[in-house]
């Protein structure tokens, strides 16, 4: 690839509907409950599930996240590094297939001014960053298998 296109489409909430977990930092979590004007350890009571390595917002009862409403991200001006760096992802950035799938759910990918892959791999290294325990070269490497089939 020599680069890919990207933005968000307004009202769309797709990558909020799939399956799987969306991670915090601890940055995050200050910067959400900042937002939602609660502190840190509130934040942390209601809304996420520690483990000794990571941290991740719980779901609610039949939905995918707490903060997601029919319009959009109720804490979009706050949301998790995760989120707003989707979908410049490692995995997806690295892997033409992972792109192109995730293209068939997400209708702003092929749209919008083109993003040179340096850019769009810088950009997925702030993931490698924030969550050095889900960017292992094992797990890297199970996550690639995973794409290829």
């Amino acid at each position: 690839m020599h680069g890919v296109r990207f933005t968000c489409q307004p009202g769309c909430t797709n990558c909020c509907n799939m399956r799987g977990f969306v991670y915090l930092t601890e940055d995050d979590l200050q910067r959400a409950a900042r937002y939602l004007g609660i502190t840190p350890e509130a934040f942390e009571a209601r809304y996420v599930y520690r483990t000794k390595t990571m941290l991740r917002l719980r779901k609610p009862p039949h939905s995918q996240c707490h903060f997601l409403e029919q319009h959009g991200c109720a804490i979009h001006p706050a949301k998790p590094t995760q989120c707003r760096l989707f979908p410049f992802w490692p995995e997806l950035v690295e892997s033409r297939i992972a792109w192109r799938r995730t293209a068939e759910y997400c209708p702003g990918m092929g749209k919008g001014e083109l993003v040179q892959i340096g850019t769009a791999l810088e950009t997925a290294g702030e993931m490698r960053t924030a969550y050095p325990e889900m960017y292992t070269p094992r797990r890297e490497a199970a996550a690639k298998l995973r794409s290829m089939t």
